[in-house]
């Protein structure tokens, strides 16, 4: 059995959390970072498409997705070109929770939508995601200069504590990049459903080529490299693919 001493310690320690009346108090040395002024969130659906029915697909979603938009704010709807294969990934804004909960009621009793879209396209998938993100509070969603190009989505496995651990170094590393003037900052989303701790920043570049040309010019900068080196270090994991958007996509 142990002591008496030790078992005060941690008991000890919890009390510190509780106000006067027993209610739990929440440290400021606990919490993961800055959070949002606001509810608005994002929801990010990613989709892997059957590779015999890919074309089906896109041809559906360019030709119905204004009965799914008539609902709720479409950010960008892009098809994975490198980095996988037969894959689509879209991503939806709402006001708050209670928003989607009636975003998702109304599309349940949109005949329209269910039958002109959801019907045939469900045959088409054969596995569906989501999460829920928000854009971290130093970024404000962009949109690129022109129509065309491509954009790469980067996934980032960052190590756990948020943005209190690495927010600082994640900044200054997406600052480097955006200094150099080769790419177009899209957005910086840290997931809250789904895996945490990931981070997916969106990036616009006007081709694969210019894109590879300003990564190379990048790696050369001391800034950036010296930016990087910072940042690795709450680092777990990194993934980036390759998109086109469709049609339909606001983001173009």
């Amino acid at each position: 059995m142990l002591p008496a001493g030790l078992l005060r310690r941690p008991l000890a320690a919890a009390a510190r959390l509780c106000g006067a009346r027993g209610r739990p108090q929440v440290l400021a040395s606990l919490a993961t970072g800055p959070r949002q002024n606001n509810g608005i969130f994002y929801e990010i659906r990613t989709y892997d498409i059957k590779p015999s029915r890919m074309k089906e697909f896109v041809e559906l979603v360019n030709k119905y997705f204004h009965l799914r938009t008539a609902h709720s704010e479409l950010v960008g709807f892009w098809t994975v070109e490198l980095g996988a294969m037969n894959k689509a990934v879209h991503v939806w804004k709402y006001d708050n929770f209670a928003h989607r909960a009636e975003v998702r009621k109304a599309l349940a009793n949109d005949k329209d939508w269910q039958g002109k879209f959801i019907s045939p396209a469900l045959t088409c998938i054969e596995k569906q995601h989501n999460e829920v993100a928000y854009l971290v509070p130093w970024c404000q969603l962009g949109k690129p200069s022109k129509e065309g190009g491509v954009y790469e989505w980067v996934t980032f496995q960052m190590k756990p504590g948020g943005p209190a651990l690495w927010g600082e170094s994640f900044q200054a590393a997406i600052n480097a990049h955006i200094n150099t003037g080769y790419t177009k900052l899209i957005g910086v989303f840290h997931t809250e459903y789904g895996l945490l701790n990931t981070v997916h920043v969106i990036w616009w570049n006007e081709s694969p080529d210019h894109r590879a040309a300003g990564r190379h010019r990048a790696h050369e900068d001391a800034r950036v490299v010296a930016a990087v080196r910072d940042s690795v270090r709450f680092l777990e994991s990194q993934h980036n693919m390759l998109m086109i958007p469709v049609a339909c996509s606001p983001l173009k």
